[in-house]
């Protein structure tokens, strides 16, 4: 494994346990900020949709697992195949099981840190 490979490796073990805690700081700067993610039945988003959106869940546990299924390093550019399993879980309600792939496109940061820069998540 490259260290291209284990930073990216890394990035995305941050933010499943950031998430988890309701970090969304540390998410946020796990992100570019031209970033767009992509999700069904939505138009596509940036960085500070996703901001508004974390901290309007501020009330809700998640807890979730990453399986990257490939890894490719172009560059300055990567991208990943992931399989993903969440568990949404509100504090009033019922938990709310979600999984599926998500295809993310990756950037080299000027400071050389890896960044998502774009993000297809088609969890159900």
């Amino acid at each position: 494994m490259t260290d291209d490979e284990q930073a990216i490796r890394e990035l995305v073990s941050t933010w499943m346990k950031a998430s988890e805690v309701g970090d969304i700081n540390t998410v946020l700067s796990l992100m570019a900020d031209d970033v767009i993610f992509m999700v069904p039945g939505r138009e596509p988003f940036g960085k500070e949709q996703f901001r508004a959106a974390s901290e309007g869940m501020k009330n809700v546990r998640m807890a979730g697992t990453s399986d990257i299924r490939e890894i490719k390093v172009l560059g300055d550019w990567a991208y990943i195949r992931n399989y993903i399993e969440i568990t949404v879980m509100p504090l009033d309600g019922t938990p709310m099981p979600r999984r599926g792939y998500t295809l993310s496109i990756l950037r080299k940061q000027s400071d050389g840190k890896w960044a998502l820069w774009r993000d297809a998540n088609l969890l159900a």
